[in-house]
């Protein structure tokens, strides 16, 4: 019986030099394929067109699909590049050619006129344009002549800006607004300084009481304290307690169309919510100027 110890055990697998771990074999195509891919993108950028058809025929199936959407997206990229440039430069070339025509407008413009009521300022004439201030009545302006979508071209502040047409006088004498109320005006007065930091509201009612009184000579505009601070409150001065009377009575008849808040006159008050209760007393503030003797407080809303 043969010595199991002694039995020859079978020699150890060599390994082939030809063989793959499993891993390798798995990867080294795809790593090729994504090479391959990169590669032949490199090429498509630097080398002329024909050349990268030559490979794209001549590559397996599916690196030849990836290499053709490769330069398809490559072709769609440069044509809409070029497209971009073009539409650029003329647009470039349209804005050159307007802003010629606006300084032309602008450096020709000689017509003068009143505005007849409060007029938006607009930055151009389109669905775009935007409001950039508002034209007290009376307000003189100067056109360039042009107008474009029912909006009068003007020279504001050294450039051009656009007026709805139709609400221009030729002089200042007919600059009267078109919804003035008999009686009421917004032709300038003599003291154009009494309307500083004033609301169009409140200048409406100063020209008003200027032109309907032309015997108060003063007048208490805007100031860093109570309504008067908001531009909305005026003091007609006077300690004529009928000329005061008058005066009152006249902007209580015209409350609506002067959109008034309130009336103060030798301590008593008026407002139009409670126009049923009429004059309401108020209480001592201590001075006749406090109690409103020397003159009549008038706000608008």
């Amino acid at each position: 019986m043969a010595n199991p110890r002694h039995k020859r055990e079978a020699p150890a697998r060599s390994a082939s030099p030809f063989t793959v771990p499993r891993a390798v074999r798995v990867c080294a195509p795809l790593a090729a394929l994504a090479t391959a891919s990169a590669v032949t993108w490199g090429v498509a950028q630097a080398v002329p067109a024909p050349s990268v058809n030559v490979l794209v025929a001549d590559a397996p199936a599916p690196l030849a699909a990836n290499v053709t959407a490769l330069l398809q997206n490559r072709d769609e990229i440069s044509s809409r590049s070029s497209g971009s440039r073009a539409a650029t430069a003329r647009a470039v070339t349209t804005i050159s050619v307007r802003s010629a025509n606006t300084q032309r407008a602008i450096k020709q413009a000689h017509v003068e006129k009143w505005t007849t009521t409060d007029l938006n300022i607009w930055t151009g004439v389109g669905d775009n344009a935007t409001q950039i201030g508002v034209l007290d009545p009376a307000t003189k302006v100067l056109l360039t002549g042009r107008s474009v979508k029912g909006r009068d071209e003007i020279v504001y502040q050294g450039k051009s800006r656009w007026v709805t047409n139709g609400y221009l006088a030729d002089s200042k004498d007919k600059a009267q607004p078109t919804g003035a109320a008999a009686g009421l005006s917004m032709v300038p007065c003599p003291d154009g300084s009494v309307e500083y930091h004033l609301t169009s509201a409140a200048v409406y009612v100063y020209r008003s009481v200027c032109h309907a009184f032309p015997q108060i000579t003063t007048y208490g505009g805007w100031a860093n304290r109570g309504e008067h601070a908001s531009g909305k409150a005026l003091d007609i001065m006077t300690s004529d307690a009928s000329l005061g009377n008058a005066i009152a009575a006249f902007l209580q008849g015209h409350s609506a169309e002067l959109n008034l808040y309130d009336i103060i006159f030798r301590q008593q008050i008026w407002t139009p919510e409670r126009a049923s209760e009429g004059w309401r007393s108020m209480p001592d503030r201590g001075s006749a100027t406090a109690n409103h003797y020397d003159h009549v407080h008038v706000s608008v809303n």
